[in-house]
């Protein structure tokens, strides 16, 4: 087996995987080192529309000590996981990580090209916890988002935990999400990557 990297893998998922006309649509987001649960994780990659799916790549170098916090914050705030991984990593990913999750292959080849081959598709995380991706909104776009559905002035004036808890409570997923993306994709000077 040949040693790959993260840039490398990151570098060939969005040309090869990401560059296609479903994620290239003006309604899509794809961000890199997106943080979680306000930053106390990062997964690789995030594709927002309908559906916030994140890709989590683990090269040959890596180690996977950090999976199983990973995993709680993943779980949590991700409606599909896919792990990008080099071929040492397969057999004790497709051991420990959830069944809901994609495990896609990386493999370098003798000339540095990186090709993938998908074992297992990605599926509905049953675990995903809209309060949980809420804190993906900052503070000003959640009290935002509930004064556009009626909440008044004195009743958004709350700390943040309350906020994501009134938000999780008042709108359905689908709305949620759509408020996240529309909340990422509006901000200025922000890491969203141009494909």
């Amino acid at each position: 087996m040949i040693d790959s990297y993260d840039h490398e893998i990151r570098d060939a998922l969005h040309r090869k995987k990401l560059s296609t006309s479903h994620y290239r649509r003006p309604d899509t987001l794809v961000v890199n080192e997106l943080g979680l649960l306000h930053g106390s994780n990062r997964v690789d990659v995030a594709v927002i529309n309908g559906c916030i799916h994140g890709y989590e790549i683990k090269s040959s170098r890596d180690t996977l000590k950090r999976l199983d916090g990973q995993l709680k914050a993943y779980s949590a705030a991700l409606q599909k996981l896919t792990f990008v991984v080099a071929p040492n990593h397969v057999d004790e990913l497709m051991r420990s990580v959830p069944e809901w999750s994609g495990i896609i292959v990386a493999t370098k080849g003798k000339k540095g090209a990186i090709s993938f081959k998908t074992l297992r598709l990605a599926k509905k995380n049953p675990n995903f916890d809209v309060i949980s991706a809420s804190y993906l909104l900052w503070k000003d776009e959640a009290q935002s988002l509930l004064k556009s559905k009626g909440f008044r002035p004195k009743d958004v004036n709350v700390c943040r935990k309350d906020l994501y808890d009134l938000i999780g409570r008042s709108l359905d997923t689908r709305e949620i999400v759509s408020s996240i993306r529309k909340a990422l994709m509006s901000r200025e000077n922000w890491r969203a990557d141009e494909q």
